[in-house]
């Protein structure tokens, strides 16, 4: 008489090798569209980080070390940015964008131009990026609300602060 063998875990861990689907309580189509969403403020940023390290770089003036010292601030605070909402996509279940080619595609914020402004040319520039980036933040909201895509909300309430401090902060020094 043959003896049958009884699988143990290990062997049904063996075969089953796919990750099961998604279903954390929200639907693939809302997950897709808030990715899609998120996709969009990923490009904002990394294009808002990248210009505002160049200007970092090459602001020259009166305002040197005032700019200088600022924009480090606010790229650091960009570049810390991005790696929540790249994870964010995927925790919903879809690839982050990470080309220059995709950002390029995706972000609202023109690339920074080629030969550096003038300093208070560099603020405005940057007032108006940050200001994209909220818009772009905002417009998300009612996808995460709609699906009950609480960490989404959060971190879009996290990012919204920011970029409209961060607009304030610049806007001052362009008053008279």
């Amino acid at each position: 008489m043959a003896k049958t063998k009884t699988k143990t875990s290990t062997d049904v861990l063996a075969t089953n090798t796919s990750a099961p689907p998604i279903n954390i309580g929200i639907s693939d189509k809302d997950r897709a569209a808030i990715a899609g969403g998120l996709g969009k403020l990923l490009a904002d940023t990394y294009t808002l980080y990248l210009t505002t390290h160049n200007f970092h770089w090459n602001v020259t003036g009166p305002m040197f070390n005032t700019l200088h010292t600022m924009f480090m601030t606010q790229y650091t605070e960009l570049w810390t940015a991005v790696d929540p909402v790249a994870e964010r996509m995927r925790s919903l279940g879809h690839a982050a964008p990470g080309s220059y080619a995709q950002f390029s595609e995706l972000s609202s914020i023109p690339d920074v131009p080629t030969t550096p402004p003038k300093a208070l040319e560099m603020v405005r520039i940057l007032v108006q990026g940050h200001e994209a980036v909220a818009r772009t933040a905002r417009s998300i909201f009612p996808l995460a609300d709609k699906a009950g895509d609480e960490p989404t909300a959060d971190l879009l309430t996290q990012r919204l602060t920011v970029h409209e401090q961060a607009a304030w902060m610049l806007r001052s020094l362009l008053e008279e």
